[in-house]
């Protein structure tokens, strides 16, 4: 008997995995949670249904959320991560030794102990010493800090369910007045193909857009979310993450990376047409 994942990326369109084993499930007081071992990807983790990543392709996401904002502003120390409990975030900050502080707020901790025990690829850092996690909603643990943070992470769910909050005008305005006055926020932004989710990127940008005076979109090639296409949005109060990139500081860290390179990050910030034409209203 064959066992496949398969998930619907629109009425129309649906993508699956062949699947060796499911290794976990359990509904926890937000939503549901699998991890399936794969032929292809090797373990997987879904929630609700929609895939959060894959053991084969994660890094492409998390290093794009992370090395971009740290090669543009080499000075970050305090960084807090909202969303994220796998851990894939938080353990590309730990390779950076003049980090001091990173706080992780994941709203379900259910999340954590599962990659913990099933996606230690992923969740190998979250015993760091510097890494704090808090087990509640982002929305309101935004609300309580001014002036803290260097980096903002939010790496959240698409914007339904648990992940809605965190792609509000409130929350961009919270982050806003979270960070330092030379901080960066830097968000997934969902793909840009179909239309359900350009729809989202077209709210989240224009959110941003009026809390930060720099703001930016970058795209990376990502096999196993929809459309094979994702876009992630950076907005800072001060630096422009092409202007400002310093290439031999970064370059300087020898810090080995699997598909981010200063090559990439400038070369990520050129969009194509049909994504420049979302952004224009």
């Amino acid at each position: 008997m064959e066992l496949w994942y398969t998930e619907e990326h629109t009425k129309n369109v649906r993508f699956s995995i062949k699947v060796d084993q499911h290794l976990y499930s359990m509904q926890s007081e937000f939503q549901r949670i699998d991890i399936m071992e794969s032929y292809e990807f090797g373990r997987f983790l879904t929630l609700d249904g929609s895939m959060m990543l894959t053991e084969k392709d994660e890094f492409i996401y998390h290093e794009m959320m992370v090395h971009i904002p740290m090669a543009t502003h080499p000075r970050i120390q305090k960084v807090l991560v909202i969303g994220g409990g796998d851990g894939g975030a938080v353990r590309e900050l730990c390779r950076y030794p003049h980090i001091t502080e990173i706080d992780l707020v994941e709203i379900d901790e259910m999340v954590v102990e599962a990659c913990k025990q099933y996606l230690q690829k992923t969740a190998c850092a979250l015993d760091d010493s510097r890494v704090h996690i808090y087990y509640e909603d982002g929305l309101k643990f935004i609300r309580r800090m001014k002036n803290h943070y260097d980096l903002i992470i939010v790496d959240s769910t698409d914007p339904f369910g648990p992940g809605e909050g965190l792609f509000t005008r409130e929350f961009y305005g919270n982050c806003y007045k979270a960070l330092t006055e030379q901080g960066i926020l830097v968000n997934q932004h969902a793909s840009p193909y179909y239309s359900t989710y350009a729809q989202s990127l077209q709210k989240a940008h224009e959110r941003i857009k009026g809390c930060f005076p720099i703001t930016k979109l970058y795209s990376a090639q990502i096999p196993t979310y929809p459309a094979g296409n994702w876009v992630f949005g950076f907005a800072s109060k001060l630096f422009d993450p092409i202007k400002d990139l310093d290439t031999g500081a970064w370059e300087d860290l020898g810090i080995e990376t699997q598909y981010y390179n200063t090559d990439i990050h400038k070369g990520c910030f050129a969009l194509p047409n049909y994504i420049k034409q979302l952004l224009v209203k």
